[in-house]
């Protein structure tokens, strides 16, 4: 049974991520600042990964205890609305710890300890490459993400690693619902669809597939 490390599994793309594994098999570990109650097969583990020593700890405990991961999702992530010029300090460190870093480090370990034929697939969004206004630093940490996924996967490679994205639209999640017009919902994409490409990607399907920022925005978008 191969292991699955869903970083963000707390949230509700996570959770989606995490029922799209299981289905499949897989032995997972939800990595979160407050993950969901364990399972049979579902292995909890609370911590702070926008800490480079917690995520790097993890790691070592899940090797010893015999379940070091071969698959990686890097989910976690946040948004806070602003332009450029109103952009506070506090809100681009913010969003720079929870996008970025959070990826950064969980990359890092990874690319330490990934078996070969072992892969990660990282949540970027279409903000990072569609460009718009009033999601500035949203937009620049998540193209951060893009770029870190294209340089692990260069990398990478030598070791038989791959490292893939995603790139979300609008997902259709409880949070937005009670927060977004129907008109706008309509163009959402539910996290069931997005967890089922990740699952591909992080499957022996997509064995030749490393470097790809993949699109999942919809029929609508």
């Amino acid at each position: 049974m191969a292991v699955a490390l869903v970083c963000g599994g707390g949230g509700a793309l996570g959770g989606a991520i995490v029922d799209a594994l299981r289905a499949r098999g897989d032995r997972i570990v939800v990595a979160d600042l407050h993950p969901p109650a364990a399972g049979d097969d579902v292995r909890a583990e609370a911590l702070d990964l926008t800490k480079p020593d917690e995520v790097e700890a993890l790691w070592q405990r899940l090797a010893a205890d015999g379940e070091g991961p071969q698959w990686v999702v890097n989910a976690t992530g946040g948004y806070r609305d602003g332009t450029v010029a109103d952009t506070d300090p506090d809100t681009l460190d913010f969003l720079d710890n929870l996008n970025l870093r959070t990826a950064w480090w969980s990359c890092r370990s990874a690319a330490r300890h990934l078996p070969a034929g072992g892969a990660v697939v990282n949540v970027g969004s279409q903000a990072a490459v569609a460009g718009g206004t009033g999601t500035a630093a949203y937009a620049v940490t998540k193209a951060a993400v893009v770029r870190l996924t294209e340089v692990l996967a260069a990398e990478a490679g030598a070791q038989g690693i791959r490292v893939n994205a995603v790139l979300p639209s609008l997902i259709d999640t409880p949070a937005n619902r009670a927060t977004l017009p129907a008109s706008v919902l309509a163009h959402a994409v539910p996290a069931a669809q997005i967890a089922s490409v990740i699952a591909f990607l992080l499957s022996d399907a997509a064995a030749a597939v490393t470097g790809a920022i993949v699109p999942v925005y919809g029929l609508g978008a």
